[in-house]
This record gives C-alpha cells, structure tokens and sequence, in this order.
C-alpha cells in the first residue's frame, strides 16, 4: 500500500498565527518531503493590513476640577480609519457627542478634534458636583470598545484660621492666614477684602501680604491695629468660595 504524503502548509494565515504544536508538525511533515518551512512574523499583530483601532493607554483617566472650571477629558485612538469616536455617560448610558457632533441637549458638553489628529476631548464647561462620575469613549468598531474616564467636580473652600471673630487690643498686630482646600491647581490670585473693598497697602504704613501659591495659602498682617482697622475681613481665591473673619480692635484699658 502506497504511504500518503503530509500536506504542508507554507503561509501565514491572516489574523491566526501557528501554534508552537503546529509550526513543529510542519517542519516534521517538510523534512519528510525535503523541503523547508518558510515562517511569517509580523513584529506587530497592529502592523498588520487592515488593523484594528486601538486606544493610546498613555492618557490621563482621572482628572479633578472645581466647580465652574471647566473640565477636559482626553481620549487617543490610533488607527481610528472611518469609525467614529463617541462619549456616553455612564451612569445613564446618555450619549452625549459622536464625532465632533453634540447628542445632547445640555450645551455644556463638547467635542474637541483637530483633523489629523489622533485625540478625542470631551469638554464640561462650567462643571458641577453632579457631574462627577464615569464617562466613556466609544469606538464605533464591531464589537465596540471603550475606555473609561474618572471626573471628580469638587468645592474648592477657602478657610481663614481660627474663630469666626477675632478679638485684639488696641496696637497689637492683626494676623491672618487664609488656606484654599481641594483646588486641584494653585489659584492664580487670593484678593483680601475688608467690607467691599480691597485692601489697599497705600492707604496706610504696616499692611503685607504674603501669597504662596503652591502651598494654597496667603498671610495677611497689620501692624500695631486701631480701633479704625476693625471690621470683616475676607479672603477670596480665584477658584475657591471665599472666606471671612470678623475682626474687633478693642482700645486698651
């Protein structure tokens, strides 16, 4: 009886790549009829034709603002070809933009791209707690994928040292340190007030201010205090709810 040869396969099938069982079985089944075994290796499975999109998982997934500042949610997709790249909120499933396009009615809600590029940003303009939560970019591929993005919306306070009301005698110093709480970025200004108005170093001698933004804190001092330098004193950040103290300068006695 005459033995059957093994049939050789020789080439790379598309998208499913040999196992180490079956490469060895055809270098067997090649020495047999003496011939060789030519292996394909893609350095890639993306550098493939036709490949797959994927996400850049280098991008920031959590991000924090404060209330009214607004948020940037940042989502890159490579080799995205004709899909469309869409954001859904999680919590309801509302889909919120496909492509550069706003599926919703709430206009606080934008889609950022530039033409070449491989970026995706959601924008919430004027944020608020409430939209604190998941969201997620979708890719248009069958089945779709996604990738999740944390907001976290919080208020930013000021908080002044100390009581509510302070009480000093007559030529001692006025001291107060204010600190801003959960900003997520320094404020780019902290104004201090008394009453309505800013505190003014010219108008008289032994007033300083000392603002470090990096820390989130700001000192005022006034030297040797008079009863005219009582009165409500505030300190107000760029991005922060404000603070005050009530101050009273009691003459000596």
């Amino acid at each position: 009886m005459k033995k059957r040869g093994c049939a050789c396969a020789s080439r790379w099938i598309e998208d499913a790549p040999l196992s180490h069982v079956h490469v060895r079985e055809q270098h067997q089944c090649a020495a047999k009829n003496g011939r060789s075994v030519v292996e394909h290796h893609p350095s890639s499975y993306w550098e493939q034709p036709f490949s797959q999109p994927y996400f850049d998982n280098t991008t920031k997934r959590e991000t924090t603002t404060t209330v009214g500042q607004s948020a940037y949610l940042h989502c890159r997709v490579r080799n995205l070809g004709d899909r469309a790249v869409s954001w859904i909120r999680q919590r309801d499933l509302h889909i919120l933009t496909v492509g550069i396009l706003t599926y919703t009615n709430d206009q606080r809600f934008q889609s950022l791209h530039s033409d070449g590029s491989d970026e995706w940003t959601l924008k919430i303009s004027s944020p608020q707690v409430r939209d604190s939560g998941i969201y997620e970019c979708q890719v248009s591929t069958e089945p779709k994928i996604s990738q999740a993005f944390n907001l976290s919306v919080v208020v930013s306070k000021a908080k002044i040292n100390g009581n509510s009301e302070l009480y000093i005698k007559s030529g001692s110093d006025i001291n107060l340190t204010c600190i801003v709480l959960q900003t997520p970025e320094p404020p780019s200004f902290i104004y201090w007030y008394k009453g309505d108005n800013v505190i003014n170093y010219s108008q008289r001698g032994g007033i300083s201010v000392v603002t470090e933004k990096q820390t989130r804190t700001s000192r005022l001092l006034i030297s040797r205090a008079l009863p005219a330098d009582s009165g409500n004193y505030t300190c107000a950040p760029s991005t922060a709810e404000s603070a005050s103290v009530l101050v009273h300068v009691l003459n000596g006695g």
